[in-house]
């Protein structure tokens, strides 16, 4: 009630209690109070506004804030949104448009800027109706500072579990639906059902034979199972299998099983009648009758239940199915395709997975190697991804320099394929004069390359941590020359040293500049 909080039982049978004491009538609350309903008990926390301002973190920092919300929503099962915004115009009406957002955001979001033009907000417990609600009410407060011309405020949406529960799986996912924003001359976008992913591109030898055991098997309905670490490749070669076979024209479904809440999985895979459960007010098809002639790609296939494993084992079985709530079996003509990156026989020995279903979906298995034991396919990768993201953003294909090429053949890329295309899609961004370079790249990627070797040999630990200290006294140099040239103007400054002016405020408070320095003698 205006500036302050009150807490009120409405009669409830256990009661409310504050700070240990059952309340009997309305108590007004401070920072601190503990209100216990039940089994839980909550803290008010009261902070200044200048406290609950998200901020303004670093690509780096997001991929961490990613990781640690992508792990709380597959652990708890709870809902997240990646929201991406560009924004064009005036740099410091931009950065009044930054403030305001910032401002009205909760305090358990987190704004990074991903690149100079683009940020990206991560907001835990948002479902797509609330997610849109976000992104329509940050397009009109931006456009509101910015102008309402056209294409001043484009924002792309994605949503974990829908569109990905792996970090770099949402910022692909996000990333396209900014792109397609930006495409279809759309404020919003939201990242489509199912991750878009490119051709085959396969120059190193040990794609070259996945590729041929592909097309070996392609033509066959044989069950596939297909192996390999998270964002190698795999959904593109199950894609592969499905148009290289005899169903190439008739439905290709793809379901990511550890996005799919158990209690809702059964009814995805198998659909339900009308009246199986509460809210279950019509029919549904199922995602095996909807890929009924066609092919079923099953992600993640390692994450379902024992339950729901004997399930689908019958499925595959008698290629007939029950749907929820009902008793008629109903024949499926499928070809079935699996996806794990789980040590699958390792689970089953420790009886994680059943025994029959292992055997019955890997009758026929293809392992995708990891991006860093083909390293003949990272530049080809990087140059494709560059030429989709240029073609998508309406722009020239920048090349990638020597020192850019030599960084990103050396680093061991842990996200594999698709992290580096967002490695690439970023450094298109950031990129000038048609030319990418290692700056352009991703902190993570650049700080590896310089901890692995230099031209003369080995370079240890303490080696790169003083080269990194030696860099940063170059950095806080320059900043401070260019301060001094622009007698403190942040803006003229930012221009100097080809930094958008939330990066030099950032990297101002990173090494204590509050302030312009004084003249040097």
């Amino acid at each position: 009630s205006g500036d302050h909080f009150i807490v009120e039982d409405l009669g409830s049978r256990n009661g409310t209690k504050l700070n240990g004491e059952t309340i009997s009538k309305p108590c007004s609350l401070h920072s601190g109070d503990e209100i216990t309903v039940g089994p839980v008990t909550a803290v008010l926390s009261v902070a200044s506004p200048m406290v609950t301002r998200p901020k303004l973190g670093t690509a780096a920092y997001l991929q961490e804030r990613l990781e640690a919300e992508c792990d709380r929503c597959h652990r708890y099962g709870r809902p997240m949104a990646l929201v991406m915004i560009r924004m064009d115009g005036e740099l410091e009406l931009i950065d009044d448009a930054v403030a305001l957002l910032a401002r009205r955001m909760r305090a358990m979001d987190t704004l990074c800027e991903y690149s100079p033009n683009e940020l990206c907000v991560v907001m835990p417990e948002l479902d797509r109706e609330a997610a849109d609600a976000m992104a329509n009410r940050m397009s009109r407060e931006a456009r509101g500072i910015l102008g309402t011309q056209e294409g001043a405020v484009k924002i792309g949406v994605a949503l974990s579990p829908e569109h990905g529960v792996h970090p770099d799986e949402l910022i692909s996912a996000v990333h396209a639906a900014l792109g397609a924003a930006r495409k279809q001359q759309q404020p919003i976008a939201t990242a489509p059902s199912s991750e878009l992913h490119s051709d085959l591109v396969v120059v190193d030898p040990q794609m070259k034979r996945v590729l041929t055991l592909v097309e070996r098997v392609a033509a066959s309905n044989i069950t596939v199972l297909i192996l390999g670490e998270t964002g190698t490749g795999k959904e593109v070669v199950a894609s592969a299998l499905h148009r290289g076979s005899d169903r190439a024209d008739r439905p290709y479904i793809r379901l990511n099983c550890a996005s799919i809440p158990e209690t809702l999985l059964e009814s995805e895979l198998f659909g339900h009648e009308k009246g199986a459960f509460t809210g279950a007010e019509q029919r549904k098809l199922g995602y095996f009758e909807a890929a009924n002639g066609g092919t079923i790609f099953l992600d993640e296939i390692g994450e379902i239940s024992a339950g729901m494993q004997a399930k689908l084992l019958r499925v595959l079985e008698n290629r007939t199915l029950t749907r929820v709530g009902g008793t008629q079996e109903i024949p499926v003509d499928v070809r079935i395709v699996c996806a794990t990156h789980r040590n699958l026989e390792a689970d089953v020995s420790e009886n994680r997975f059943r025994q029959d279903l292992f055997y019955r979906i890997s009758a026929f298995s293809i392992v995708v190697p990891a991006l860093r034991d083909r390293r003949g396919d990272i530049i080809p990768l990087a140059e494709h991804f560059l030429r989709i993201s240029s073609s998508d953003a309406g722009q020239s294909t920048p090349a990638l320099s020597s020192e850019a090429r030599s960084v990103l053949q050396s680093f061991d890329w842990p996200g594999n394929v698709r992290q580096l295309r967002n490695a690439m899609e970023r450094a298109l961004v950031l990129a000038s004069d048609g030319l990418v370079q290692v700056e352009d790249l991703p902190d993570g990627v650049r700080e590896a390359a310089r901890q692995s070797v230099d031209t003369r040999g080995a370079i240890t630990v303490s080696d790169a941590h003083d080269m990194r200290d030696q860099l940063a006294d170059i950095e806080q140099g320059a900043i401070e020359a260019a301060l001094q040239a622009a007698e403190g103007n942040q803006t003229k400054a930012a221009k100097t040293l080809g930094l958008s002016r939330r990066a030099l405020i950032y990297k101002m408070e990173k090494y204590g500049l509050k302030k312009p320095p004084a003249s040097r003698r």
